[in-house]
């Protein structure tokens, strides 16, 4: 560290100039939220206007492309104004004012539903309120019991909660409208950027999180009912580059390495604490794989990684690193530690009467070095909202 930068951070003033920077973070975050809120936003209003001109045949084939080169004209400073960007919003549009997303959308409540209540004027225009713009405009009944505005104002909130690029990338990749849903709120709860979006796209995340073939303990389910959506059955390690054969320690050693990316894999709520980390029992060092710490669930994790098929003698040796963990390093304000053991494959029955002994919080999950595509959805979206909900 620098003299200077040392002497500053060592000053009188330290917790005054910390208070400062907070103030600045905080701002400059909501800035930005309010940015990708009028973004997002202004893509739905653009979107539905055009949308509104297509289908009443009032504009031709051609008439978006001379839109994109007016816009041009006027301010050739505005970026994102192509056709291909354009056409982009009128999906956007058309997809999330459809019959099919808003009767979803309504279900799962996301949007409030005018069968049960009556909705004031004032609260039809569902929009985030530091977006909020005054249209005097009427309000009219469509064709799915949804009282709206004409074209332009009335926007879905939760379409808000991630930003126009995270947008693109999920009407690209999804056909379905859970999985629209789906991406959108796992967007915002796991904070992914475009790139982390799109592996979490190619990787099926909506399949392995709604997965109800979670091979959890009962005591796991019990001391932690929001484990089944905060842990992963499945992982892939694609970003590894593991050979065809290999041993735990390289396996280790590879996630170690990338370690950035298998915690965007498992979850940002990890965090690394040690690899092949030493519990001392009876005067003797025995050494769990991996540790790391969740801070939703508060407690230690830890990982025994294995490069067979799932063998239930492995399940005695991870509650045997819990209890260490729990009497020895285990924190008052800390909840009970959790087992992970990860291995390549496990037969769901040997798994299941395993688990049904298991007197710690424990879990089997399979890893793959390769996405398999073709995964079925097992579980509601029901669930994943009511638990984004809590």
């Amino acid at each position: 560290m620098d003299k200077q930068v040392a002497h500053i951070a060592s000053s009188e003033y330290s917790q005054d100039f910390a208070k400062v920077v907070q103030i600045i973070e905080q701002n400059r975050s909501q800035a930005i939220q309010v940015i990708n809120h009028a973004s997002v936003l202004t893509a739905w209003q653009v979107g539905a206007y055009v949308s509104d001109k297509i289908k009443n045949a009032a504009w031709g084939a051609k008439v978006v492309q001379q839109l994109a080169e007016y816009i041009h004209t006027q301010n050739p400073t505005l970026k994102g104004w192509s056709r291909m960007n354009i056409y982009r919003m009128v999906k956007f549009y058309d997809t999330y004012s459809s019959a099919p997303f808003i009767e979803r959308a309504m279900s799962l409540k996301l949007l409030p539903n005018p069968a049960d209540e009556i909705v004031p004027a004032e609260a039809a225009q569902i929009v985030s309120p530091m977006v909020r713009q005054i249209v005097s405009t009427p309000l009219i009944q469509n064709g799915y019991n949804v009282i709206v505005s004409p074209a332009v104002t009335q926007i879905p909130e939760f379409l808000l909660r991630t930003t126009w690029t995270n947008h693109i990338i999920i009407l690209n990749a999804c056909e379905l409208v859970d999985q629209y849903i789906f991406y959108i709120l796992y967007a915002e709860h796991e904070h992914l950027k475009k790139r982390e979006l799109e592996r979490a796209i190619k990787s099926d995340a909506y399949s392995r999180v709604l997965s109800d073939k979670k091979m959890q303990s009962a005591i796991l389910k019990e001391t932690y009912p929001q484990a089944e959506v905060l842990l992963k059955d499945k992982s892939i390690l694609e970003f590894l580059g593991l050979p065809q054969r290999y041993k735990e320690s390289k396996l280790r050693n590879e996630i170690v390495s990338h370690m950035k990316e298998f915690i965007l894999e498992m979850g940002k709520d990890f965090l690394f604490v040690d690899q092949e980390h030493t519990l001392e029992v009876g005067g003797q060092n025995f050494r769990c794989d991996l540790l790391f710490y969740h801070r939703a669930l508060q407690c230690l994790v830890a990982i025994e990684l294995k490069t067979t098929t799932f063998d239930p003698r492995d399940l005695g040796q991870l509650e045997f690193y819990l209890e260490a963990l729990d009497q020895n390093e285990k924190r008052s304000n800390e909840n009970p530690s959790i087992g992970i053991l990860m291995c390549k494959d496990a037969n769901p029955e040997v798994v299941r009467y395993a688990l049904n002994r298991s007197i710690s919080p424990t879990m089997v999950s399979k890893y793959e070095e390769q996405l398999k595509v073709g995964s079925v959805i097992q579980r509601s979206l029901e669930e994943f909202v009511e638990f984004l909900d809590k």
